[in-house]
């Protein structure tokens, strides 16, 4: 953390602008709780709105690096300058191409790592999808076949992939499965599986028959959404026994499910998200 730091529960010395008054404050005081592991009340944190930008194929996901922002949509990337929200690229899926349904996605390095699944269809498979940041150039492509749900997030975190694997109750749902069976999956460099993990019945219902769409991990803790609640939910991995993750906290956010991505190289105190039906790419704090 910087510019803001946990001190017994209080602000510290050093905070930014990104907010004022009480609710800097109450934010600085929840993130104190969620990093620490504890937890407040359900529905009482909230992730504060700092800016937004207007951006066409904001309707699955964003990333994000240090100097641009990637709008994401199922079959196009558009890339904008973070310093005026200006449109500087572009790349949209050929007509034959078979990339039907991107997700969300992240940057490491010099590559955008898009989750790809063949969503509606059924039997499911996914890919992860790679682009080079400064063309937006198609460059690889990671198959992932048949992973028992429909790969929706990609994420780097303590040298592993992690990747959300949702299930679906209706439309996109595969036979015998459902909203419950929605996992997380680690993978070491090569992309074979280390460990799986489960999400516990409460965020289960609280997907409301929908299921994962986004994750981003931020020191040890992860932050997942849903299809379309404005929510975040923090969660924490077991040390031991269960491999079921643990939540941490329900967190307001003012947009609506679908991908997410921590700021890694600029602003790193900040969430970034989208409100779909708005076309809107939105900056969100929390310490």
């Amino acid at each position: 953390m910087t510019g803001v730091a946990c001190l017994h529960g209080r602000l510290a010395p050093g905070g930014t602008k990104w907010a004022i008054g009480f609710a800097s404050s109450m934010v600085v005081l929840i993130g104190c709780a969620i990093l620490r592991g504890q937890s407040v009340d359900p529905g009482s944190a909230m992730l504060v709105e700092i800016r937004s930008y207007r951006a066409q194929a904001a309707r699955q996901a964003v990333a994000v690096d240090r100097d641009f922002f990637y709008a994401i949509d199922n079959r196009s990337i558009e890339k904008y300058s973070r310093s005026g929200g200006k449109l500087v690229g572009r790349w949209d899926a050929a007509g034959t191409t078979p990339i039907v349904h991107l997700n969300s996605g992240v940057v490491v390095g010099d590559r955008l790592y898009a989750a790809h699944s063949n969503y509606p269809s059924v039997p499911m498979v996914s890919s992860i999808e790679i682009f080079d940041t400064l063309t937006l150039a198609h460059i690889a492509s990671h198959d992932l076949g048949a992973v028992e749900g429909s790969v929706t997030w990609v994420d780097r975190h303590n040298d592993r992939w992690w990747v959300g694997v949702a299930n679906y109750d209706g439309r996109g749902g595969a036979p015998g499965r459902g909203s419950a069976q929605t996992s997380v999956i680690e993978f070491d460099d090569r992309w074979a599986r280390v460990r799986g993990y489960g999400f516990p019945p409460e965020l289960i219902a609280w997907f409301g028959g929908r299921s994962n769409s986004g994750g981003s991990w931020k020191d040890g803790v992860l932050f997942v959404t849903g299809h379309s609640a404005s929510a975040v939910y923090a969660l924490r991995t077991s040390s031991a026994g269960s491999s079921v993750l643990q939540v941490v906290e329900k967190i307001a956010a003012p947009i609506s499910g679908q991908g997410v991505a921590w700021d890694r190289q600029g602003e790193v105190r900040n969430l970034w998200g989208i409100r779909r039906s708005a076309r809107e790419v939105v900056v969100l704090a929390l310490p």
